[in-house]
């Protein structure tokens, strides 16, 4: 039977990994992140989880680990956090350029300097382009459920990648909430054993990251390519049977809140959506037509759902948790893409949160104002930073 706790995010994301029955298990220690791999931990020295723990000296060993384990043909986890995911950076990249579904917990953390271990989606944003899928919750019952499904959307075989599932340092990873803790034969219906049609075989010896020459390197980046535009439709039938089996809807790409209709729609991703919910409630009270469009997938980007979400939509206002120096934050930047050419529409970018900045309903309501009334006075910024010592009068009043 299935059995309700009240466990952290960091805790969920053990659980989630032992309900996968994974294999093998490489990681290092980092703030926030390091409850996952000591209940991980506790879980395999107490018979509870069959898996191989292997202990290594860095991030970068431990996603090695983790490549070679999924290369031999095992279920494969790990997790880490900010800086320890940059370290990982390059096993990242060959993770996803050898088809390997290893999925891993990143606990959203500010890179320093200045040194922080509080909440900010940099350091997982700035891994957008290594080929991971990339999957932001809201909640700790979320997050084990992504990484069940994590598995069971990367190991099919039109598919063969990577992926993240992205919690919030503190707000999440910390915080304690009910969560369901499936029954394991349940989650075994789900989600069958890992079997690959390749892997390191004595009896069946292949080549695995060999050099690729230039006449065939640009065809293997394209099946990579390929795999992206397949993952939406693989996240959705997923999903749905997410729900069919466990009776819960996980969010799909977005989640759509009051989104029907309205005039204004605000876009944010992670844990701040689930106050930013209760103030859109509050302004619907008050007569305002806005909805809100949680951002679930970050990698693969729903560039079609957007594009279908905003038709009739005057004014699109996003919440970054993050500013990676080009032209606003990452999730602007690709809303603004998927949208040239297809939709005219007011769009500002609210920097909002850096390095655990705490964002009360009065700072989000007022950013949804803020967004409400460029319907009326145009755009004044494309980008504004959001309670900044300098500013602060502004959003907390």
């Amino acid at each position: 039977m299935s059995e309700m706790k009240i466990v952290s995010g960091n805790f969920a994301a053990a659980y989630g990994a032992k309900l996968s029955r994974v294999e093998v298990v490489a990681a290092y220690p980092i703030t926030p992140q390091t409850e996952v791999v000591e209940k991980i931990a506790e879980l395999v020295a107490e018979g509870e989880m069959d898996s191989e723990y292997i202990k290594v000296e860095s991030e970068h060993s431990a996603m090695a680990a983790c490549i070679a384990a999924s290369n031999a043909g095992a279920r494969a986890y790990t997790a880490s956090s900010a800086h320890g995911l940059a370290l990982m950076h390059e096993l990242l990249i060959w993770a996803s350029g050898a088809r390997l579904p290893v999925v891993m917990t990143n606990i959203n953390r500010a890179m320093g300097p200045p040194w922080s271990v509080w909440a900010d989606h940099h350091d997982t944003l700035a891994q957008k382009g290594t080929g991971q899928l990339q999957f932001f919750c809201e909640s700790n019952q979320e997050v084990l459920d992504s990484v069940i499904m994590a598995y069971k959307i990367c190991e099919d075989e039109d598919i063969m990648l990577p992926a993240m599932v992205v919690e919030d340092a503190f707000i999440l990873s910390h915080t304690k909430e009910p969560v369901e803790i499936y029954d394991q034969e349940l989650v075994d219906e789900f989600l069958p054993s890992y079997d690959p049609d390749y892997k390191l075989d004595v009896d069946q010896p292949l080549g695995f990251g060999s050099l690729g020459m230039p006449d065939w390197y640009m065809d293997f980046r394209y099946k990579i390519a390929e795999a992206f535009e397949k993952a939406p439709d693989k996240i959705m039938e997923v999903n749905k049977e997410f729900e069919e089996v466990f009776g819960r809807d996980p969010g799909g790409l977005i989640e759509k809140y009051k989104t029907d209709g309205v005039d204004v729609l605000i876009v944010t991703m992670g844990s701040i959506s689930s106050t930013s919910k209760d103030v859109i409630d509050e302004l619907r009270e008050e007569g305002h037509n806005v909805g809100l469009a949680r951002l679930r997938t970050f990698r693969p980007f729903p560039v079609e759902e957007f594009r279908k979400l905003t038709k009739g939509v005057n004014v699109v206002g996003v919440m970054d948790r993050s500013y990676t120096f080009g032209h606003g934050g990452d999730a602007a930047r690709e809303i603004k893409d998927a949208l040239y050419g297809h939709r005219d529409v007011i769009l500002k970018d609210y920097i909002v949160g850096l390095g655990g900045r705490d964002l009360t309903p009065k700072i989000l309501k007022n950013v949804m104002l803020d967004a409400i009334s460029l319907q009326d006075k145009g755009l004044d910024k494309e980008i504004e930073w959001v309670d900044l010592k300098i500013n602060q009068e502004r959003w907390r009043r």
